[in-house]
Formats: C-alpha cells, sequence, structure tokens
C-alpha cells in the first residue's frame, strides 16, 4: 500500500509543478516584452578571436569545434560562443516507477523513487580563456528497501586557455549514483548535470578510454566515480598540431563486494589537417589498471591510426583502430602479456532548419581494455550507445535512447564468466516557456551471463528492470556577470 502512496504522491506532484509551470509559462506569454538590453539569447555569441569559417557560422550560430582528433574529448558539432558571462540555478524532480529493486537477480515488485535535485551552470569567459561548469545534487527517495533514501551528486568542468598556437585544458567529470551510469537516467534531464535547455553550458564528454567504466548492472549499491584529466595542443604547421593528456580516474563502491579501481591514461598524438573538414592522426596511448586489495595490475599500450571529418553543424565523425599490447603483473593462462586489438567509432549528425535541430544523433563504439567495471580486475569490453532526438512539432520531441555492452575477464578463456548488457528507452519532453520543460520515459534494463550472477542472496542468469519516469525541470534566467 505504501508504494502506491507514494506512487500517487509522487504523481501529484509532478502535476502541481506541470500546472505551476504551465501558469508561469502564460504569465511570461502575456507580460510585457522585456527592452532589447536585457534579451538574454545574444549571450551565445562569439568567443576571443576564434579562428572559424564565417560561411558555417551564419548558417548554424556555431563556431567550429577546434579539439584535437587525438585528443581526449568527443568531438562535437561546434561551440556556441559566449557573448556575456552567466550562472544560472534550477530545480529538477523526477519520479520513476521500477519493475523491480536494483540489485536483485529476480523481480521483487514493483517501487517508486522520487529524484529532488538543485541545478546550477555556469559560464565564464575572458580574454583567451573560459570556464563551463555544470552541477546537480539532491536526494533520492525510494521505496526500494535495498536502495532506501539516499542522495546523489554530477559535476562537469572545462577549463580552457587558448594562445593561439598552444591550447591548454583541464577537464573533470564526477558522479555520485545509486546505480551505475551506464543507462542512468536516459531520456531525462537525471542524466545530465546542470540545467536543461541551449543555456547550459556544453561540455564534450571525455572518451571511453579516459574514464572508469560502469557498463554491467548488477554491482551492488552506490558508487561514485571521478575522472580528471589535463590536455595540451600545439600547432605545428600550417597543416599539423600536435597533442599530449594525461588523465586520472578512480572507481569506489559504498558496499562491500565490488572491485574498487584506480586507472591514469596518458596520450600523445599527431594531427594533419587534409582539408578543412577532413584530419588524419595517430597516437600512442599508455593505460595502467590498479585493484585496491587486490595483487593483479595491468598496463595496456595502444598505437591507433585515425581519421575525422567534420562540417559545423551537420556531422562530425572520428573512427580509430590499432594494436593493443597488454600486461599482466600476475600471470593470465599462464601468460604476462596478450597482443590483440583496439578501436572505435564517434559519430554526431543534424539536420538544421531556421537555427532549431530538427533531428540530433549520436553514435559511440569502443573497442578495448576497461578497469572491469566493479566486477573483474580489468575487462574485454565492447560497447556501444545510441541517441537520436527528433523535433515531432515546435513544442514536443521524442528521443530514443539504446546501449549495449559485453564485458569478459581480460586474458579469459570462451567458457569464462561475460554479462552482456542493454537498455533502452525513448521519452517524449514539452518545453513550458523559457525555463520549464516536462518530460516522460520509458526504459528497460537487460543484462544476460553465460554463468549465474548472485545478487542480494539470488542468483539467475538473466536480470531484467523496466521503469517509467516523469520530470520537470525549471530554471531561473540567466544572471549575467559582464
Amino acid at each position: 500500500m505504501k508504494r502506491h502512496i507514494r506512487f500517487l504522491v509522487g504523481s501529484a506532484t509532478i502535476a502541481a509543478l506541470f500546472l505551476g509551470a504551465s501558469s508561469i509559462s502564460a504569465q511570461e506569454d502575456n507580460s510585457t516584452p522585456k527592452p532589447g538590453a536585457r534579451e538574454y539569447p545574444p549571450l551565445i555569441g562569439g568567443l576571443g578571436d576564434q579562428d572559424s569559417n564565417s560561411d558555417q557560422e551564419s548558417t548554424t550560430g556555431l563556431n567550429p569545434d577546434i579539439h584535437p582528433l587525438t585528443g581526449v574529448q568527443n568531438p562535437t558539432l561546434g561551440t556556441p560562443g559566449i557573448r556575456h558571462s552567466y550562472w544560472l540555478p534550477g530545480f529538477q524532480y523526477g519520479n520513476t516507477v521500477r519493475s523491480s529493486a536494483l540489485n536483485q537477480a529476480t523481480s521483487s515488485g514493483w517501487n517508486t523513487t522520487s529524484f529532488v535535485t538543485g541545478n546550477l551552470s555556469l559560464l565564464d569567459a575572458w580574454g583567451r580563456a573560459q570556464l563551463a561548469v555544470n552541477y546537480s545534487g539532491g536526494g533520492s527517495f525510494s521505496s526500494d528497501t535495498s536502495q532506501g533514501n539516499s542522495y546523489f551528486q554530477q559535476f562537469g568542468l572545462t577549463q580552457m586557455f587558448d594562445w593561439g598556437r598552444w591550447q591548454l585544458s583541464f577537464l573533470d567529470q564526477f558522479s555520485y549514483l545509486p546505480e551505475t551510469q551506464f543507462g542512468f537516467g536516459v531520456g531525462t534531464g537525471l542524466s545530465i548535470p546542470g540545467v536543461a535547455g541551449s543555456l547550459a553550458p556544453s561540455l564534450p564528454d571525455l572518451q571511453n578510454s579516459y574514464i572508469p567504466n560502469q557498463s554491467i548492472f548488477t554491482t551492488f549499491g552506490s558508487r561514485y566515480s571521478n575522472a580528471f584529466a589535463t590536455q595540451v595542443a600545439s600547432t605545428v604547421s600550417p597543416r599539423g598540431s600536435i597533442t599530449a593528456a594525461g588523465s586520472y580516474g578512480i572507481l569506489r563502491f559504498i558496499e562491500a563486494g565490488n572491485i574498487e579501481s584506480n586507472n591514469a591514461t596518458f596520450n600523445v598524438g599527431y594531427n594533419y589537417n587534409l582539408t578543412r573538414a577532413d584530419t588524419l592522426a595517430v597516437q600512442y596511448r599508455f593505460g595502467n589498471y590498479r585493484f585496491l586489495g587486490n595483487p593483479q595490475a595491468i598496463d595496456d599500450q595502444v598505437v591507433q591510426f585515425m581519421y575525422g571529418h567534420k562540417i559545423t553543424g551537420s556531422i562530425a565523425l572520428q573512427l580509430f583502430g590499432g594494436p593493443d599490447v597488454t600486461t599482466f603483473r600476475v600471470p593470465v593462462s599462464n601468460s604476462s602479456s596478450r597482443v590483440s586489438g583496439s578501436g572505435g567509432a564517434n559519430l554526431t549528425y543534424a539536420v538544421n532548419r531556421g537555427g532549431l535541430a530538427l533531428t540530433y544523433m549520436s553514435l559511440a563504439y569502443n573497442h578495448g581494455v576497461s578497469g572491469g567495471s566493479g566486477v573483474f580486475t580489468g575487462a574485454n569490453t565492447d560497447q556501444l550507445q545510441f541517441y537520436l532526438r527528433r523535433q515531432l512539432s515546435r513544442e514536443w520531441a521524442a528521443s530514443l535512447n539504446f546501449g549495449y555492452s559485453r564485458n569478459g575477464s581480460v586474458g579469459s578463456s570462451a567458457s569464462s564468466q561475460a554479462y552482456n548488457s542493454w537498455y533502452i528507452g525513448g521519452a517524449l519532453s514539452r518545453p513550458f516557456g523559457r525555463n520549464a520543460n516536462f518530460s516522460v520515459g520509458y526504459t528497460a534494463q537487460i543484462q544476460t551471463s553465460n554463468q549465474a550472477v548472485c545478487a542480494a542472496g539470488t542468483c539467475n542468469t538473466n536480470f531484467t528492470l523496466q521503469q517509467i519516469t516523469l520530470g520537470l525541470q525549471w530554471h531561473t534566467r540567466p544572471f549575467v556577470l559582464r
């Protein structure tokens, strides 16, 4: 009975917030127009004297993506410029109805979890530097006894300095979540720190090779993950540039029974621009994985050849692959090393009309060695993630999310344990005025294993969880810093 009461209370809260947002929107629409000097859409403009293609800027409103192909960040369609520095706070509420408890190998009945979140975004630009910050933090209240009440936080930061021929970047991604980050909050704003909408600073994600992997669903309890990276890039000729970067990541669990890990990565690369849109590159990457309380240690060396294709506002493509040499402190299958392959692809694509992104798609695939997601002391990991967003009308938008991962122990035989994990979901969203957004989404998480997985006292080879999420996001108007 308590579960039904919690669901009704959550739904009533959503409805109240929904109606409140509608009322606020109606009041805004009927209010006297603000003076031109106080209109905030022009916050997005140009940054410094960044070199760009003027034709592309005029048609897309974006500056070309200047992140190097051999860098640590995923490629983007471009970056909005800045005319004013600003910050803005926000609020978010989400109510999730699940078909079973988290970390249970068998179904234990429907339950509800409410997420109450405070959001903050900051964008500050001066001279040849830019700071972008997104933060979300709050609490969750669940009828799932294995989860209970808890708090969660997500944080993203990018500090960039641009001195023409030289660029220096500092990046950090942090999360403290009650479950794996893989598939968390898809279709809603819960998965992304900061406020929603075009005013949220764009923070290109670190590529999968530089962050602790969490793509196995049946790990236990809350966990926190952090990845910090520093990158320097230098132009050495009209067409060539070099990059060097280092990163350090940690994965920790609150509950016992999981494998905690540290990973450090260093890479160096050379980029050569064939045309304004096409780039060839080669990079060397060294990574090490250490596991707390376990004697195993893994060193991984990769040489990858890369190709990139970018058209501002339309497409960003990155392809990479090459040999992979892995060594083990504790021999695996009577061998202290192995030679394999690594590679992947990142694709972002958009169809724009009149400044509106009618269709937006992103696809990321990566094959290589990972830290093991809290289950293995190092894993062979294949991970695929797909996102599609389509503007259905002036107000309504639909999105589709899909993810797949396969994890098996590094150096294992075909009969060793392996996990196949999927998430698939869809969502509908609608803005109310400039400051609020409502969404409803469905997600299914499915995991299979070739051996029984024991969680919370039960064992099974299959795991399935279904969830429906209602959410409302709201933020203030921006507060201009300068």
